[in-house]
């Protein structure tokens, strides 16, 4: 193959995957689910997801000990300190994915709310509607980081298959397929970078925004942690279909005529200003 022909074929492979990038858009919720791990869908799969998982918790048991290793030297100490944060970026054992890629999301969907009695799956809808502009802007920018890479991911493996199918009588050119191989796990690991973050930024909303939850669910803001605890039960039960919680309604307008704020010991005394949801 003249070496003309060698760019004509790289530029048509290029092109292809960048094709398929924009292809991959409106399935973009599936792309990154694949490449989390969901794959009980088939038996071929779900046996290696069953491997993988195992390789997943085995990596995981390795972590844990190393977080709980006695530290006598800085290094160790280092050491010990890397592998707790890494910790921190996975899921529970029992909730392992095959992927590094859906550990890292599940750990944020299993932990950002949970922490304060919230569902982080039934309420991330609603908690959403109400970040501020600047939280929903660095959201939406880690989001759009993390469907490129996933994007990119799928580009380079097609690359890989193609180009290898292409060149497989050119023994000269097979690098081109092991360099888009290369890529195709520079990807990933950008996807899972972004995974890590995305997760971290949903605990952050559910520390900054859960009583802006409460509020906009017209739900008096608890006063103590035991209260808190309470009130997202029972949130958290509505929003996964398994009660409707009954509890007083505060509506801010009414409320705030009369001077009176949403944990205001008053406020309970007078039938005016509570509302109780009807049977």
């Amino acid at each position: 193959m003249t070496p003309g022909a060698v760019a004509a074929a790289l530029l048509a492979l290029s092109v292809g995957s960048g094709l398929l990038a924009l292809l991959l858009q409106p399935f973009q919720v599936r792309a990154v689910r694949v490449l989390e791990g969901y794959w009980d869908r088939w038996p071929v799969t779900a046996r290696l997801a069953g491997v993988l998982v195992e390789v997943q918790r085995r990596r995981w048991e390795v972590l844990r000990e190393r977080a709980q290793r006695r530290a006598p030297s800085q290094a160790a100490r280092r050491i010990r300190a890397d592998a707790g944060r890494r910790l921190g970026t996975r899921p529970p054992v029992d909730a392992l994915l095959p992927t590094a890629l859906g550990n890292a999301l599940r750990a944020g969907e299993m932990s950002a709310g949970e922490r304060y009695g919230l569902s982080t799956l039934g309420s991330w809808p609603r908690i959403y509607m109400q970040v501020s502009d600047r939280m929903s802007d660095v959201l939406r920018s880690t989001r759009d980081a993390l469907d490129v890479a996933t994007n990119l991911c799928w580009s380079f493996l097609a690359l890989t298959v193609v180009s290898a199918a292409a060149l497989y009588d050119e023994p000269a050119h097979r690098w081109l397929s092991a360099a888009a191989l290369v890529l195709a796990a520079v990807a990933y690991k950008g996807a899972v970078i972004a995974a890590q973050s995305y997760a971290g930024l949903m605990r952050v909303v559910f520390d900054l925004y859960r009583f802006d939850l409460a509020d906009a669910l017209h739900y008096p803001l608890p006063a103590d942690r035991d209260e808190e605890d309470a009130l997202f039960a029972n949130v958290s039960d509505l929003f996964t279909g398994q009660g409707r919680p009954d509890l007083p309604y505060y509506h801010r307008r009414a409320d705030r005529a009369h001077g009176l704020h949403p944990h205001d010991p008053h406020r309970a005394a007078d039938p005016q200003h509570v509302d109780r949801e009807p049977p």
